[in-house]
């Protein structure tokens, strides 16, 4: 099942995707609800697929970007915050903002939360998940490294487009991820990579922090990242979800 948020009729609206159609609904996909009509895919504004009240990030997670970035492999996970205004959907533009210098891309799996999540153990974390989507993680390079953490860096407004929709039927243990920088391949390589799992990662972090319905974890980009221009179009793929595009403005 995919799950869409989109504008329709000057409203915006949940609703259930196929490859034609989509089944508008009643309430969020969290609460109960009835179904609404019909509207076709292709007409459809696709926005951000949900409105979080936190967006989780976990740095240094795949074996490979550790070894590219020359860090040792992590023994328990990094986290960080974007914040919620930080959200982009599937075809926003992605500004920089001014005297950021060096932006990159970073293409991530993410996992939606589908109901309040803590203190839960990686078994437990499966049902709490209601999806995943395609993420970008972008990341004001220059800023990162001035500033020696990554807040300001990652928080700017734009700076995490999330979609196309959330994909609920999907195994996200060892899935193809890639990026695309002006139809040209950047990141390559599988979610198996991972140092932790999805399931590691939501129960780690509700350990910390309560989990909400609607909330992202971004779980770490493969090797590959690098710089965005003005004008360029960076593109997400992630299999079994579909593809993420977002221009640079």
């Amino acid at each position: 099942m995919r799950v869409v948020r989109i504008y329709q009729d000057e409203d915006v609206r949940y609703g259930l995707a196929d490859d034609a159609t989509v089944t508008l609904i009643s309430d969020e996909p969290f609460a109960a609800w009835e179904a609404e009509g019909i509207v076709p895919l292709s007409q459809a504004q696709l926005l951000a697929p949900v409105i979080p009240t936190k967006i989780v990030c976990v740095g240094i997670n795949y074996r490979a970007h550790a070894r590219e970035m020359g860090h040792d492999l992590p023994t328990e996970p990094i986290i960080f915050l974007k914040p919620p205004t930080s959200i982009n959907g599937p075809h926003g533009e992605i500004r920089i903002p001014e005297g950021a210098g060096r932006v990159d891309f970073e293409g991530e799996l993410a996992a939606v939360i589908g109901r309040r999540t803590h203190r839960v153990s990686p078994g437990e974390a499966i049902s709490h998940i209601l999806g995943f989507i395609c993420a970008n993680d972008v990341t004001a390079r220059d800023i990162q490294a001035r500033d020696g953490q990554w807040t300001r860096a990652k928080g700017f407004d734009t700076f995490c487009p999330v979609g196309p929709w959330v994909e609920t039927d999907i195994d996200p243990l060892d899935l193809k991820i890639e990026t695309y920088l002006n139809g040209e391949l950047k990141q390559s390589s599988r979610t198996s990579d991972m140092i932790f799992n999805v399931y590691e990662l939501v129960s780690f972090i509700s350990g910390i922090m309560t989990l909400l319905p609607g909330d992202i974890v971004l779980t770490g980009t493969p090797s590959g990242v690098g710089p965005m221009q003005h004008g360029d179009v960076v593109e997400v793929r992630i299999e079994g979800i579909g593809s993420l595009v977002n221009r640079v403005a």
